[in-house]
């Protein structure tokens, strides 16, 4: 039987039953690794293993949790990196003439 969730414990990031207070667990302890790459390994029922590593991609950004707040999408991460772009000066601007 499954218990009822109320939407109070919804907008917490863990649930009750979830007790790290007597933990020493250390906060993104695994965070460079991952960025650097990571293995998953795929057990099969027939025994089977499949083995798939993954990186980021050309391109692909990491934005950390406190950014992420922020920006949510690659839509408003774009749209503002673009007006700051619009804003920023360029070479030429410091060109003494």
């Amino acid at each position: 039987m499954k218990k009822k969730i109320e939407s109070s414990q919804v907008e917490n990031e863990m649930l009750p039953e979830y007790d790290f207070t007597g933990q020493k667990g250390v906060r993104g302890k695994y965070h460079e690794a991952y960025r650097q790459g990571h293995t998953v390994r795929i057990h099969e029922a027939d025994g089977a293993v499949s083995i798939h590593y993954f990186t980021l991609e050309d391109g692909a950004v990491m934005l950390e949790p406190d950014v992420r707040k922020y920006f949510p999408t690659s839509e408003s991460v774009n749209k503002t990196l673009r007006s700051l772009i619009a804003i920023a000066p360029t070479k030429s601007d410091y060109t003494i003439s």
